[in-house]
This record gives structure tokens, C-alpha cells and sequence, in this order.
């Protein structure tokens, strides 16, 4: 179970995190956000969630013609590609015709900027976010392996269970997502519609494979096969 904490503090010496941190003050490289405010981010940059969880975004520009014979492009819906928690890098690649945008999931997110370059003040630390960037790697390719499931209701499961995987906290019945996320969200990251996992979900709910935690927050069971497998592994 990779659990992410509140703090990163419990994942690096504290000297080092106090450094970039004072650094990233000192350079005026931090900045803090509300729930759903998008991030400036943009290619080129390395970006360091320091507190709370960035949300990411993926958008295709299709194009569509005109009433006068031209093409326009035309933005598609807004698809959720995963979170970033506290203590984890992510970057913006631009590659046409789509694009990647980052969002604040949970007020007071903050967010940290440099340039791979200034990752040479900090040879351990630069040695943790290509670490991190290959760990985030893998789970893409675990997340691609759960959308090719032919039926949309093991998407829904094996995308809530990877989440919860990834950045559960323990529960006394479970692991729980720390977060919200809307049927809509959810939706389109496993390629269904709000309507489908609402109903979807109502039947995971019923077979116990799924249940509510606190404020209405998604959460598995502690017995969960899927789970224990995973964590065993």
C-alpha cells in the first residue's frame, strides 16, 4: 500500500525539505491555491506538490469544419488522468493537439516550481524525483492495463482500487481516497458516462466490493481480494 501522507517530511530528511523549501521562498518558486484553481503550469518545469493534491487534466483538440469549409479546432470534454499528492513532482508536456492542465484538488494546495537545472543543488534529491517520475510511470501503465477491461463496471473497479492503492489512508474497515471525485470525473477517466457510474457504483455498493467513508468518501474494505493481492505483491 503506497500511502501518502499529509506531510513529506515522513518520506526525506527534514534538512533537505527545509532547504528547498527556504529556497523556493527565497526565489519566490511557491505558491499556494485554492480547491479547483488551475495551476500556471507549463512545460519545461518541474513542479512539487509541497501540500494537499493537484489534480490533472488532459484535453484533445479535435478538428471540426466550419459552415465556410475551414477547420477550427473544437475542445473536447476535460478528461481526469490522476493525482499528484504531497511530495510527488509532475511536469506539463505539450503535444499537439492535446493538452495537460493542473488543478488544485483541496484548498491551501501548495505548489513548487524549478528547472531541472536547479535540481544540482540537491544531487539526492534530484535522484528522488527521477525515482518518483519512473514509480509514476509504472502506475500508468497499471492504469491502461485496468481501462483495456472489456466491461466498464471491472474499469471502475480496478480504477477506484488503483487510487485507493496509491494514495489510500487506512480506515478502521478499510482504506479510503482522502479526496472527493465526481461521478463525472470518474466517468471520463474510465471512458463511461456520470449516469453509468452512478449505477455502476450503486452495484459495487451492494456487493460490498465498495462503501462510503466520512463525507461521502469512496473506500474499500480491508478484505478486499483485489487489494491484498496488490498489497502482498
Amino acid at each position: 500500500m503506497q500511502s501518502v501522507s499529509s506531510s513529506p517530511e515522513s518520506s526525506r530528511p527534514f534538512l533537505t525539505w527545509q532547504r528547498i523549501l527556504d529556497w523556493a521562498q527565497e526565489h519566490y518558486r511557491s505558491r499556494n491555491f485554492t480547491k479547483d484553481e488551475k495551476i500556471p503550469a507549463r512545460p519545461g518545469l518541474i513542479y512539487l506538490v509541497q501540500r494537499g493534491a493537484v489534480r490533472l487534466v488532459g484535453e484533445a483538440q479535435v478538428s471540426a469544419t466550419t459552415s465556410s469549409a475551414r477547420l477550427s479546432r473544437v475542445p473536447s470534454e476535460e478528461a481526469f488522468l490522476g493525482f499528484v499528492g504531497a511530495g510527488q513532482p509532475f511536469e506539463i508536456v505539450a503535444q499537439s493537439p492535446f493538452t495537460l492542465q493542473a488543478f488544485a484538488h483541496v484548498d491551501q494546495t501548495s505548489v513548487i516550481w524549478l528547472y531541472w537545472h536547479d535540481l544540482d543543488n540537491w544531487p539526492h534529491f534530484r535522484r528522488e524525483v527521477l525515482d518518483a517520475f519512473r514509480y509514476q510511470h509504472q502506475r500508468k501503465l497499471l492504469w491502461l492495463s485496468t481501462l483495456g477491461q472489456r466491461r466498464t463496471i471491472d474499469r471502475l473497479l480496478g480504477f477506484i482500487t488503483l487510487l485507493i492503492e496509491e494514495f489510500g489512508e487506512p480506515s478502521d474497515d478499510g482504506y479510503y481516497l482522502p479526496w472527493s471525485l465526481t461521478h463525472a470525473q470518474i466517468g471520463s477517466a474510465i471512458g463511461s458516462t456520470r449516469v453509468t457510474v452512478t449505477r455502476l457504483m450503486g452495484k459495487l455498493r451492494q456487493k460490498g466490493l465498495i462503501h462510503t467513508y466520512g463525507d461521502n468518501l469512496i473506500a474499500l474494505p480491508a478484505d478486499s481480494a483485489v487489494l491484498k493481492q496488490r498489497h502482498q505483491a
